[in-house]
Formats: structure tokens, C-alpha cells, sequence
């Protein structure tokens, strides 16, 4: 099953951004493909209507990609906390049945979380638990900061704690500037102080960049294969 849960060891770096990258490749390579985002804070209001910023996002890299989501809240907090403040707490057996469903229909389900592994949901309930619940393999995203290794070993740590099996970790937002010894460093640490691979490095795009420049992005940079676990007849262009 082509099947991802992508998360991040911290904010802003980037992951719905892979998401669509991802999403958008494999869509481009034939596979229908879904986007599931399963609780969506900071949402907009638009014309009288709550929409998915992060959905949006996806849709506008390429508008074939199916995208869902069960709890739309429009608080930029935590999910716990945006449930209380919104009056609508969070059903983890609803996002599997809905995940389950999507799952028949899609070739390829991505799911882009809100938050990270350790955000609580509801009471005693992490998304960590969401994400065993799901027995949904995990992609880490984070970028070259000083903060990163920590971070991404913290994250790394927690999710082998329960179980989870994490596919790899993406470097993401990598500015043209960046120290060649701190983008060397992160990916040597992270490989050597766990068993879970670097598997890709991508650039950031500054500039206005098409649909086309992302995916170029993703091929060029990230190994697809790894991530879903499987060999993609698709990618072999030779």
C-alpha cells in the first residue's frame, strides 16, 4: 500500500509543502492519489465558509489530487485546544474509519499532520496513538537549523518507543547560502545516532516556481521508493 503519514520535528519547515511535492509526483506518475489531512487548525473563512489552508495549498499544485479532512478547526493552537475553544473534540476511531475509507479508493494516500507526534488530541490521547492506531508508516520533514538534530532525534525516539515505523527523514527549506558544514553534519548525526535514513534533500524555492519545478524537485532530490517502501516500475526511465 502506497501509504505515508508525513510529520515534522518542528513548525514552518515545510511539511505540506512536501506533502503536495510527493502527492503531486505521484499523481504525475499515474497513481490516483489522496491527500488526507485528518485535523486541520487555522482554518480560513472564506465567503461565509471554513476552508483547509493546507488543502488549498495542495489543490493549487495540482487540482486532480483528492483531498479530505474530518476536523477543520479555525484556532492556530494545538488540536486539543483548538477542539475545546471550537466545541468539537477529536474521534480518533472516526479518522481510522475515515482513513480505512479513503484507502479503498486511492492508490496512494497521503496524510499530512497537523501537529507533531506528540501533540495531544483528546484525553490521554496523543497523535502518536493516532498515528499506531492507523499502523501508518511515518516520514519525518525538518530543515537545517540548530535545532534540527535534536529535534528530529526526539521525534525519531518517541515513534520507535511505540512501535512506528518511520521510513526516513526529508531535509526541507535548504536556502541557497546555507553552511556546507551544518548541511553535512545533520544528516551524518541523525544516520549515525539512529537506524533511520536521510532520504532526500530539498532545496528552497524562493521564487515563484510552477507545479512542474516542485515535482522536478522531488524526483531530483528525494527517494521516492524508499518512502513508500516498494519499487515504482514508474520511476525506471531508463
Amino acid at each position: 500500500m502506497l501509504n505515508i503519514y508525513i510529520t515534522s520535528s518542528e513548525k514552518k519547515c515545510g511539511k505540506t509543502f512536501i506533502t503536495a511535492g510527493i502527492a503531486a509526483t505521484m499523481q504525475s506518475l499515474g497513481y490516483s492519489t489522496t491527500v488526507y489531512k485528518p485535523i486541520q487548525t487555522s482554518g480560513i473563512e472564506k465567503n461565509g465558509f471554513m476552508q483547509s489552508p493546507d488543502l488549498t495549498f495542495v489543490k493549487t499544485i495540482d487540482p486532480y489530487i483528492n483531498t479530505h479532512f474530518t476536523y477543520l478547526y479555525k484556532y492556530n493552537t494545538e488540536p486539543l485546544i483548538a477542539s475545546e475553544q471550537d466545541n468539537e473534540f477529536i474521534d480518533i476511531d472516526l479518522i481510522q474509519s475515515e482513513y480505512k475509507r479513503i484507502t479503498t479508493v486511492s492508490e496512494c494516500t497521503i496524510i499530512d499532520g497537523d501537529s507533531g507526534i506528540l501533540s495531544p488530541l483528546a484525553d490521554n490521547i496523543l497523535t502518536i496513538d493516532l498515528i499506531k492506531k492507523l499502523s501508518i508508516p511515518i516520514l519525518i520533514i525538518t530543515s537545517p537549523n540548530d535545532n534540527a538534530v535534536n529535534n528530529t532525534l526526539l521525534t525519531i525516539k518517541s515513534a520507535q518507543e511505540k512501535g512506528i515505523d518511520i521510513r526516513g527523514v526529508i531535509i526541507n527549506n535548504i536556502p541557497e547560502n546555507c553552511d556546507k558544514t551544518l548541511l553535512t553534519s545533520i544528516p551524518r548525526i541523525i544516520e549515525e545516532y539512529t537506524n533511520v535514513k536521510v532520504l532526500g534533500l530539498v532545496p528552497e524555492l524562493t521564487n515563484k516556481y510552477s507545479p512542474e519545478d516542485l515535482i522536478t524537485a522531488i524526483l531530483n532530490g528525494i527517494d521516492v521508493e524508499s518512502i513508500f517502501n516498494v519499487k515504482i516500475e514508474k520511476l525506471d526511465f531508463n
